[in-house]
């Protein structure tokens, strides 16, 4: 699982970076590689890199509790006790 919470990451990075590359220079990386941006190829990538955001959804509950603390498990900056997130 922890692999595949990495993969996800280095998806959305991707995605990113590509959604930065069109705002800054309109250039599509994904449908560069792809020579096209409606080849199955590109549609392909297109719908993994989709799925890596909504993979990435249940990262927003870990993030709460890393963050400001609010499960009590102690691994944000306000709490004390060394316990582990059971969310």
């Amino acid at each position: 699982m922890k692999c595949l919470n990495y993969l996800v990451l280095l998806l959305i990075i991707a995605g990113a970076l590509n959604w930065g590359l069109w705002g800054f220079f309109q250039f599509d990386f994904v449908a560069w590689i792809a020579t096209g941006n409606t080849t199955w190829l590109a549609r392909l990538i297109y719908a993994v890199i989709g799925l890596a955001g909504v993979w990435s959804l249940g990262f927003l509950s870990k993030c709460k509790c890393m963050c400001c603390g609010s499960c009590g498990c102690g691994s944000g900056p306000k709490g004390s006790s060394g316990g582990s997130c059971k969310m």
